[in-house]
């Protein structure tokens, strides 16, 4: 039986529209919101389906309002972390978060605060609920109910499985009789199952959204290049934009060469410093930058609800992938383009993958002992030994590609071997190697200022490494966060200081004692059966390429196991009688235009009538033409050759 004693007084029925009001300054829900506050208001265990720009917070914050304790949210992004407690502080909302990197004393005064019943919200990284402090602070801490955001990674049947969630399920024993309210964007039937036994749901109970998005117009643009097929599309489809690509170099190459033609853009992967990526998400974020161009490390977690067009260069390894990665596109509601690019080339780039993701045994076992070498643990060694793992480094030693590790640590993890992070974060640090004077005699003005502030903020500055944060800084010195990195980056440059920014560092452990590689065994539902349901996933994948007469919509609600009746009418197969032109196609028409309109008019200075087209489209043909010796110009004259 759930704990009943948190339910609003039922006499209220509009209680939870009065928080709506007073909080958010909404008059009312969007959605099933309503449907899932009233299910865990009641004490049920819950699974809501909310797609992208669903209003999922609202569905967890309402609640925890109104009910007694802490609401405990675990998620696994930093940046999302910290910016629903920033959001809930402004509104007056006491909520605080742990995740990796927190100092030790900081992590105590927290979950301190929450057991005296000072904070309504506690944010959780999946990492730090297995943790011995936490469960400590968690048998005296008063808890409304535990809300698991991207509760699909949970489950191992779906695309985003991730092994630190599985201990989600184990807080059952600490809370007994707290509901567990689980949201995600993306599950298929299977995984709907599997993220309520993983969790222990008393019974099932799920809420769901109908996963099609009127606004959001599907497509494939086949086109032999990257480059032709961008210019068309981005001329197309102007607006906040995000291209996606599966390889970090490639991600740079495309940035390069669309900033080459003048457009506002960036990159983004996993690559960067930490620092350098918020910078850039945040440059886009705030519109100072139209096009990001990432790998799949940009996205979970962003809130821009203006993103017109969202581009995938390579096909994705799932539909759920897909769905979540185009659905940034137009969560305001407006219409926007979701456009997947194809060469001819998509089935063997799929095919790989799964190859790349299941390697054979041999090569994972193999992999099991590079580890063992690099991290230099002896045979019979190492049980529950945690080291830092510095993958780059380890796949220049080995010899391996960098693509392909990450798929078998996971394998050996669910086979038992191992337990792999990437997500702790460090602290940055500052060190000022300069005296006093040499620091006076090279700094000056708004310099001078944040140095002035360090120094009376953090003793020892001249003596050893300290811990410093930038946000704090910026708060002290008025000076934005990006200003503070850059110019401590070029004092390092100048050996005035050593300054290392915060990152996150992978660590690895090994589970049990080192065996030999050969006798490390990957059991048949770590690799049989997840190899079965990956290449379903591919397939699945395939056949939305190929299909060239079924709705897109359809074809991906189907996959998500809903009902369609009708196509979307939106979509370039429902739209093949008028289908999107290419490239090639538009600068056909505006030169069969162009000529017939020259030879009519007179021989020089006339009006054309080109007002249907884009001006960058009639610049190129004008300039091809003119290359070609087809046409003279004279100014802002023009002259048909001949």
């Amino acid at each position: 039986m759930h704990d009943t004693q948190n339910i609003p007084s039922p006499s209220a029925h509009d209680w939870a529209e009065g928080l709506l009001r007073k909080n958010w300054g909404f008059s009312s829900f969007r959605g099933i919101q309503r449907e899932i506050i009233d299910s865990i208001a009641s004490g049920k265990d819950t699974l809501g389906l909310m797609p992208t720009g669903g209003g999922k917070s609202i569905s967890f914050q309402v609640p925890a309002l109104a009910m007694e304790g802490t609401c405990i949210v675990v998620t696994p992004l930093i940046a999302l972390m910290k910016d629903q407690v920033g959001r809930l502080r402004q509104l007056g909302i006491k909520a605080t978060a742990i995740y990796s990197g927190m100092k030790h004393d900081k992590i105590i005064a927290a979950l301190e605060n929450c057991i005296l019943g000072d904070y309504k919200f506690l944010y959780l990284s999946p990492e730090r609920v297995g943790s011995e402090l936490f469960l400590t602070k968690l048998r005296h801490m008063k808890v409304s109910f535990v809300c698991v955001d991207e509760a699909h990674c949970i489950s191992q049947w779906g695309y985003d499985f991730r092994p630190s969630y599985l201990a989600i399920g184990n807080l059952r024993k600490l809370l007994p009789g707290k509901p567990f309210l689980a949201l995600t964007a993306t599950a298929t039937p299977e995984v709907i199952d599997d993220i309520q036994e993983k969790l222990g749901f008393s019974q099932k109970n799920v809420f769901r959204m109908s996963f099609a998005r009127p606004n959001l117009r599907y497509s494939l643009h086949r086109t032999a290049t990257d480059e032709t097929g961008l210019d068309h599309i981005l001329n197309l489809y102007p607006g906040s934009t995000i291209i996606y690509t599966n390889r970090r170099q490639k991600a740079e190459e495309i940035s390069a060469m669309l900033g080459m033609k003048g457009y506002s853009v960036t990159f983004f992967h996993a690559g960067l410093p930490d620092l350098e990526k918020d910078f850039r998400q945040r440059d886009w974020q705030e519109g100072r930058i139209r096009i990001m161009v990432a790998t799949n490390a940009f996205g979970m977690g962003i809130d821009k609800p203006d993103v017109r067009l969202v581009v995938h260069l390579d096909p994705p390894d799932s539909l759920e992938q897909y769905y979540q990665e185009a659905g940034r596109a137009g969560r305001d509601g407006q219409p926007s383009h979701a456009v997947l690019f194809c060469n001819g080339k998509e089935i063997t780039t799929l095919q790989r993958q799964l190859q790349r993701t299941f390697p054979p045994k041999e090569k994972i076992q193999e992999l099991y002992d590079h580890i063992c070498y690099f991290l230099q643990i002896p045979e019979g060694g190492g049980y529950e030994r945690t080291r830092e793992f510095k993958v780059q480094e380890f796949c220049i030693n080995f010899h391996h590609s960098f693509s392909e590790v990450h798929p078998m640590l996971s394998l050996l993890e669910l086979a038992g071997y191992i337990r792999f992070t990437d997500e702790e974060e460090t602290i940055s640090r500052l060190y000022i190697t300069a005296t006093r004077s040499q620091l006076y005699s090279t700094v000056h003005g708004e310099t001078e200022k944040l140095f002035n502030y360090l120094l009376r903020r953090y003793t020892g500055i001249f003596q050893e490494f300290v811990y410093i944060d930038e946000d704090d800084i910026s708060i002290a010195t008025g000076m934005p966060v990006k200003e503070i990195y850059e110019r401590l980056v070029a004092l390092g440059q100048m050996h005035v200081v050593r300054y290392i920014p915060h990152k996150r560092i992978p660590y690895l452990t090994l589970t049990r004692h080192r065996v030999e590689g050969k006798d490390v065994f990957i059991p048949p539902h770590v690799y049989e059966e997840r190899y079965a349901r990956f290449k379903k996933r591919i397939d699945a994948v395939i056949d939305y390429i190929t299909d060239t007469s079924n709705c897109r919509t359809a074809l991906l609600l189907q996959y998500f196991g809903e009902k369609v009746a009708e196509g979307c009418g939106n979509c370039d197969n429902c739209n093949a009688a008028n289908p999107e032109p290419t490239t090639e196609d538009v600068y056909r028409c505006i030169l069969a235009d162009l000529r017939a309109q020259l030879h009519e008019g007179p021989k020089y200075g006339y009006e054309l009538n080109l007002s249907k087209y884009k001006a960058q489209d009639i610049e190129h043909v004008i300039r091809t033409m003119t290359e070609d010796g087809e046409l003279l110009q004279d100014g802002l004259r023009l002259k048909l050759r001949g």
